[in-house]
């Protein structure tokens, strides 16, 4: 019969085990999201919405909302705002790459 000592120890080993193997997959999550400096943002234009979200996480001030004249015949509104990168100010950080719900901003490579 095992002892309450050893089954507090295999759980310990497990946990450590799983704690290991969650640890090594974040540290690979973190290394593919992390661009630097050879990547820098691009806006696809036609999929951006203008939500701003991007702006919200951007710490460089690297993007910027203008406006552009509606192309939709359904929308009654005057103006559409649309994401710019600064190409100078980007650092890769592929943060507004994950904040973007439509999936318009992608990193090219400088």
């Amino acid at each position: 019969m095992t002892t309450l000592d050893e089954l507090t120890a295999r759980r310990q080993a497990e946990t450590d085990r799983v704690m290991l193997m969650m640890n090594r997959m974040r540290t690979k999550q973190r290394e593919e999201i992390r661009g630097g400096d050879d990547v820098v943002a691009f806006v696809n234009e036609e999929a951006c919405i203008g939500c701003d979200q991007c702006i919200i996480v951007c710490d460089d001030n690297a993007i910027e909302l203008y406006d552009v004249p509606n192309r939709s015949p359904i929308i009654d509104v005057d103006i559409n705002r649309k994401a710019r990168v600064i190409r100078d100010n980007c650092t890769g950080c592929r943060l507004c790459v994950l904040a973007c719900p439509t999936k318009a901003i992608v990193s090219i490579d400088r």
